[in-house]
């Protein structure tokens, strides 16, 4: 009986337990509703570091999907390898009501390779799991636990994951022994964070409450300049039977050269005597360096290869010389010890690669700031950086994936916050330059020539090596006009420091200029229109401009016999603004009539204040770049 009796406590008790949490939509606050696509109701993240070689990761979640644009909010994507086991994962699924409709397991997850499709070996796998629900809204909530055997890389605490999620509670709980050093980034947290300490452990509790969700901004910063996030980092870790301790980036990179990187610089004395026999009628190291750098990009090809010490470990130098392939770290790490046998330095450098600048933070030293290697030589006075994965890009030059930006160098002195150099608004040039005929139809047919430099240099490099089809489906939608086609394509590299890409297209636009009673209506501006941006009355982030760009465009029109060429006059449009300049003019001599326009855009961050101004210097363009000439029509 008193067995009986304490088999019903424990049963009632997680009844009631069970009971504290309803899922009911309707009992979440119309402020969290609103611009929401999802609401994550509770979120509790529990790191334990137990020691450096067992790191317990605990998350208990429960998100509300509004409608399918929230979807992705309820995807579980889970990573695992030798070092990470998934211990176990549960979870349920309620109805708008709160009704529970089905639960889940680690059995019903996906369970595949992480291989992307152009990786060679993979360590890691992924499990995912998606509820397959039409009817919105519901409420998913999960259960997983997942051991880390390494401290170097602690789970972040980003409690906002997107703009259009709201957070009606989220915690985060770090547990660690009082007497373990640690390094903690906390960027816009308000107050302080909740410290329970005993002789046994010290724990560390940052909340949240009742987070909005916000409408996205245009030429915003990047979310994760803004949003609220907590960063650790042990100062003594332990990572696949490897020990280091590190405070800043100096010891950071000593501890990656001396692990990761001196062991794997070793060639074949026959591929050592090859280099020095490649180099030796070059007179300067640049030269050589370029010479070296040729033998790279026409022996080696990029395959990403994700194995080592935890990823971030290269393969050997003389795996890839008798390979021929290998992935960023690989191919970085082998032009480092090609460049060695010809007595160049270099460094490894560690980036954070991708069209959106993203710099090391100087002041916060972590191993998971960076996704990409490149490799700097600090020739004297003529610094040159290379970026290795690539069969095609020119000798120099690191294009929009990580230009301007601070990276990791590792040397034998240590780390090194170096700044790559900046594609300025300048260089980031496009010229283009056409003369088409206008048919009395309105059809324009003619010759067209563009040149692309600076960051716009790889506007079009895909399209170089494809089939002519493809070429042509290509450009039809890169141009976006109406009843375009090509009939001769021709594409041309400059391959220097400073490399430019050279477009030469036969166009034909049927009915482009139609005709309507007496009048032939022309857009001057064919083929370089700047979009409108949204007017925002309350904007409150800064504005934020990648990265600035020039375009400069003349088109020379022929005119038919039976336009009346002397009504074309007041077409001149000049803006002026701290966010760039505008130039447009239309001219007519004889049957020539030509339109020249110049678009200037400064990169920079100003005001949120200033979003007006912005907003009206683009709007202006916009309405100038689709202004259409009414032109008359002899009888």
């Amino acid at each position: 009986m008193r067995f009986l009796y304490i088999i019903l406590c424990l049963f009632l008790g997680s009844v009631a337990s069970f009971a504290q949490d309803n899922y009911d939509v309707d009992l979440i606050p119309s402020n969290l509703r609103y611009r929401a696509n999802a609401c994550i109701r509770n979120e509790e993240t529990i790191v334990d570091m137990r020691s450096p070689d067992n790191v317990m990761l605990n998350v208990k979640k429960a998100i509300t999907v509004f409608n399918q644009n929230g979807e992705d909010e309820a995807r579980l994507v889970l990573f695992y390898d030798k070092n990470i086991s998934i211990k176990s994962i549960k979870g349920e699924v309620y109805n708008s009501v709160g009704k529970l409709t089905h639960k889940f397991s680690q059995n019903d997850f996906s369970d595949m390779s992480a291989a992307d499709g152009f990786s060679l070996f993979v360590d890691s796998r992924v499990k995912h799991y998606l509820p397959s629900i039409n009817e919105y809204p519901y409420t998913l909530v999960y259960h997983y636990e997942i051991r880390n055997k390494q401290n170097l890389i602690i789970p972040d605490w980003t409690p906002k994951p997107a703009d259009d999620v709201s957070v009606e509670k989220s915690t985060y709980t770090f547990i660690c022994k009082p007497t373990d050093e640690i390094r903690i980034k906390s960027q816009n947290y308000n107050g302080n964070p909740e410290i329970l300490t005993d002789e046994k452990q010290k724990k560390s509790i940052w909340k949240v409450n009742n987070v909005l969700a916000i409408q996205p901004e245009p030429y915003s910063p990047a979310r994760e300049t803004y949003v609220t996030k907590i960063q650790i980092a042990p100062q003594t870790f332990y990572y696949y039977n490897r020990k280091g301790s590190y405070s800043n980036w100096k010891e950071l990179g000593k501890w990656i050269y001396e692990n990761l990187l001196v062991e794997r610089k070793t060639l074949s004395p026959a591929t050592v005597e090859m280099i020095k026999d490649l180099v030796k009628n070059e007179k300067t190291d640049k030269d050589k360096a370029r010479k070296i750098y040729q033998f790279l990009q026409d022996k080696t090809r990029y395959i990403s290869v994700q194995i080592g010490i935890g990823g971030f470990q290269p393969v050997a130098a003389n795996e890839v010389d008798r390979l021929g392939y290998g992935d960023c770290k690989a191919l970085v790490n082998y032009m480092q010890s090609l460049l060695n046998a010809a007595n160049i330095a270099s460094y490894y450098c560690v980036v954070s690669a991708g069209s959106e600048k993203k710099s090391m933070d100087t002041a916060y030293a972590s191993m998971d700031q960076g996704n990409h290697i490149i490799l700097c030589m600090p020739l004297k006075g003529d610094t040159t950086w290379l970026e290795c994965t690539s069969q095609k890009i020119p000798f120099g030059f690191l294009s929009d994936f990580t230009d301007d930006r601070l990276v990791l160098a590792c040397t034998e002195d240590g780390g090194k916050l170096l700044h790559t150099p900046k594609l300025t608004t300048a260089e980031n040039l496009q010229t283009r330059k056409a003369e088409l005929k206008i048919q009395p139809d309105g059809s324009v047919s003619g010759k067209m020539n563009t040149v692309y430099a600076g960051s716009q240099y790889e506007n079009l490099e895909a399209l170089i090596d494809k089939p002519i089809t493809e070429q042509h489906k290509l450009l039809k939608e890169t141009y976006n006009i109406d009843n375009i086609d090509f009939e001769n394509v021709f594409f041309t590299r400059k391959k220097d420091i400073k490399p430019e890409l050279l477009e030469d297209l036969t166009v034909t636009i049927r009915n482009y200029a139609p005709v309507n009673g007496n009048k032939m209506f022309l857009q001057l501006n064919a083929f370089n229109l700047k979009h409108s941006i949204p007017e925002i009355s309350k904007r409150t982030l800064p504005v934020y401009i990648n990265r600035g760009y020039t375009d400069e465009d003349t088109i020379i029109y022929t005119l038919p016999d039976h336009v009346n060429s002397a009504l074309i006059v007041g077409q001149d449009k000049i803006f002026k603004s701290v966010f760039g300049e505008y130039t447009c003019k239309a001219s007519i001599a004889g049957n020539k009539l030509t339109y020249y326009r110049k678009f200037v855009l400064n990169d920079g961050t100003f005001p949120a204040e200033k979003y007006a101004e912005f907003s009206k210097f683009i709007n202006d363009v916009t309405a100038a770049d689709y202004l259409k000439l009414a032109l008359s029509l002899k009888k």
